[in-house]
């Protein structure tokens, strides 16, 4: 598939570019030669790149997070979104709303380099919302760090802590291709979240 990534220069789109073309995808430099459109930008330049893909009928993956992805819930063609496309961090997610049902309280501690522009995270406040929506959340940033969850919870005479470490932004590329690989089936409009796929 001919394929615009925006962000190709950036911390994962310098890698997740590569990783496109070993599994066989094109990268084309403009809307008008492009299957999809893939942004990992910033959160000041995802909505208008995302509306000029919709405006040329070309379907969006999406990990750009930090925005409001409302306005393209009832799209002409299909947006997906996702917080995350490690597919570890999306099982975390999955593990941590199950446990939810089972323990009193629970609480996020997220933790990403220094130069991520959101806090908390779009993974965080995903978790958040899928293990019931009043889940505390300590937002992390320093050099050092890639990105790291924990999800903590606690009960009478026990803890559980699920736990995702993505050491480096190769790990977002198998979601990515899968989004890629089943976007074509996908409705028009939003559609949010790698689980959604799995």
């Amino acid at each position: 598939m001919n394929v615009l990534l925006n962000g190709r220069s950036g911390k994962v789109g310098s890698v997740l570019g590569p990783g496109l073309e070993r599994a066989g995808h094109v990268l084309v430099d403009e809307l008008a030669s492009a299957g999809a459109m893939v942004d990992f930008t910033r959160p000041d330049a995802a909505p208008a790149n995302v509306r000029a893909a919709v405006a040329a009928g070309v379907p969006s993956v999406v990990g750009t997070t930090g925005w409001d992805t409302e306005e393209f819930r009832d799209a002409p063609v299909a947006v997906f979104y996702a917080p995350n496309f490690a597919i570890g961090a999306v099982l975390m997610m999955r593990f941590a709303a199950e446990a939810a049902r089972h323990f009193e309280r629970a609480e996020i501690v997220e933790l990403h380099h220094a130069s991520k522009l959101d806090a908390p995270s779009g993974t965080a406040k995903l978790t958040a919302e899928r293990m019931g929506g009043d889940v505390p959340i300590h937002s992390v940033r320093l050099p050092g760090l890639n990105a790291h969850q924990a999800v903590v919870l606690g009960g009478a005479g026990q803890t559980l802590t699920i736990r995702h470490d993505a050491s480096s932004h190769e790990a977002y590329t198998p979601g990515v291709l899968l989004a890629l690989e089943k976007l074509p089936s996908l409705p028009p409009g939003l559609t949010v979240g790698l689980d959604a796929l799995l």
